[in-house]
């Protein structure tokens, strides 16, 4: 599709949603903003796909190229401050899509990745509310440390997310993947840094059969084929990580709170399913190459 196919679709998939669910009208108090909220959610995930890294840089391409379609762009407070205020929308957007796009799943692939907040070297003298909440990880892709937090995300093996969260960079993801898959039955695919017997038995209660690697002086009874085939199952993870922190800069949030953090985390990761979503229908055996979703 064109891209301005791309965002009249995107307006009328999400206004649907909103009607469907009667979320049009939600305010209680305070005047009606000039722009719906699905026009301003629209103007996020649009300007997330095409790489717009921040509200005043979704605010500025939009407000210099779609003024047409979007006559009623006020300033750019006031569209900031809608944008965090639609947290929850998105939020409940996420959950729609998520269980849409994962009906029927009984495989599932789980991973970590970093969110820098500031340089190492730097965390003991930022004075942010962020700066309370980060803690000091390690990196393994990159071999290094840094400070900040952690994204602990869910996905399909099509790639589509399931769920998510966000913690301080020290909190052990094992002590995460039971809330995150709370609900979830089938397999879970996962790399060493799940190895936790008590991890496993408390998972195959609820349902769900984790299965990792082993580490080089574990004994492994499971065909080697087997694991190999898990393994590369696992990998479509690593894409959608790098998806998220290449296309839709998730590792580069400047922001000095943590509900701020919160709404542009669930905005980036709303964006990523959202364009899945529409790409499946595009081109349906590549739901994933989210480059070919606009011509």
């Amino acid at each position: 599709m064109t891209l301005e196919d791309f965002i009249i679709t995107s307006y009328c998939v999400i206004d649907h949603f909103f009607k469907k669910n009667h979320l049009n009208n939600i305010r209680k108090r305070g005047e009606k903003p000039a722009l719906s909220d699905a026009q301003v959610i629209t103007m996020e995930l649009v300007g997330e796909y095409l790489g717009q890294n921040s509200d005043k840089a979704i605010w500025l391409y939009f407000k210099t190229h779609w003024l047409h379609f979007f006559p009623k762009i006020g300033c750019r407070t006031s569209f900031s401050r809608q944008c965090a205020n639609t947290y929850r929308l998105k939020h409940l957007f996420q959950k729609d899509l998520s269980r849409q796009l994962s009906a029927g799943q009984d495989l599932y692939l789980v991973d970590g990745f970093p969110i820098p907040l500031c340089h190492i070297k730097r965390d003991k003298r930022s004075k942010t509310e962020l700066s309370s909440i980060g803690a000091v990880g390690y990196c393994a892709a990159k071999e290094e440390f840094y400070f900040g937090l952690k994204g602990h995300i869910l996905v399909t093996p099509q790639g589509s997310t399931v769920a998510y969260e966000i913690t301080a960079s020290h909190v052990d993801e094992r002590e995460v993947v039971p809330e995150i898959s709370a609900g979830l039955t089938g397999m879970l695919l996962a790399d060493k840094g799940l190895i936790r017997p008590e991890l496993k038995a408390f998972l195959s209660r609820q349902g769900l059969n984790l299965q990792t690697p082993l580490r080089a002086n574990m004994v492994d009874a499971r065909p080697k084929k087997m694991v190999s085939i898990m393994m590369n199952i696992r990998r479509k993870i690593e894409t959608v990580i790098g998806q998220l922190v290449e296309r839709f800069k998730i590792q580069s949030i400047r922001v000095k709170d943590l509900w701020h953090l919160k709404t542009k985390v669930a905005r980036k990761i709303l964006a990523h399913t959202f364009c899945f979503m529409l790409n499946k229908i595009e081109n349906h055996d590549k739901p994933l190459e989210l480059a070919l979703l606009i011509t």
